[in-house]
């Protein structure tokens, strides 16, 4: 089976699907469903809407399987520029979120049974269930929260990458180390001042659309790895 005639592009659709399937269980769900403060009308909202709940989970799925397809052609277009940081990028980027993606599919899959009333909790009125939903709603989000850490940390290989790479814009690989490191200060806002998330947020824009410049950078030039050969030779003039 030969190579793709331009293997950038291919990571650059990968990274495309991922970046439309991500605001489904992240923004809509949340803001379509989900009532600040208020458990039983949250509950509520997903017993009338399960249907929609459950395609975030499959939505959740997916991206997993996407994320983990996306740094392995990351892998295959880096290996020749730094294997070990090409490497990072599949750990980091891939298979460690991959994995949180499936923890909070099993956690929504919980709070479906607590909200349609699942005869093992008849034990709990309804008012308990509802706040044990929301409870672990809460618990989906700080997960989220957490694995900010790891979408800046793998952003850091990644961005070194492109601006080593000789294929790609270097301006890319800046963004992309400021895009990283912007991840992690936001992930551990949300620890350490969770009170100050949104501002933060807010403030990290411009830095979080490097994601976005490689991926259309990507889908539209797409790139073509330099050969290993030259690779070799610079490395050897630099001894």
């Amino acid at each position: 089976m030969s190579a793709p005639k331009n293997p950038g592009r291919v990571a650059g659709l990968w990274y495309l699907a991922l970046v439309l399937l991500g605001p489904l269980r992240l923004i809509y769900i949340p803001e379509t469903l989900f009532v600040t403060g208020n458990a039983t009308a949250t509950a509520d909202n997903i017993a009338a809407h399960e249907w929609l709940f459950r395609s975030g989970m499959v939505d959740d799925l997916i991206a997993a399987v996407v994320l983990v397809y996306l740094t392995l052609v990351f892998y295959r277009l880096f290996e020749d520029v730094d294997q070990h940081l090409a490497v990072l990028v599949v750990i980091l980027g891939g298979v460690m979120p991959g994995l949180l993606y499936f923890v909070n599919v099993a956690t929504d899959e919980s709070v479906l049974a607590i909200v349609r009333g699942a005869d093992y909790l008849s034990v709990f009125d309804k008012p308990q269930r509802d706040a044990l939903a929301m409870l672990l709603l809460r618990q989906h989000s700080h997960l989220n929260t957490a694995a900010e850490t790891l979408w800046g940390l793998w952003l850091i290989p990644l961005g070194m990458l492109v601006f080593r790479s000789h294929f790609l814009p270097r301006f890319l690989g800046v963004w992309l180390l400021i895009n990283g490191v912007a991840y992690v200060l936001l992930s551990f806002t949300g620890e350490l001042m969770p009170q100050y998330s949104d501002k933060a947020f807010l403030l990290a824009q411009p830095a979080l659309f490097g994601e976005i410049a490689l991926t259309l950078w990507l889908v539209i030039r797409g790139s073509r790895p330099t050969p290993r050969s030259r690779y070799a030779a610079e490395a050897s003039l630099q001894m």
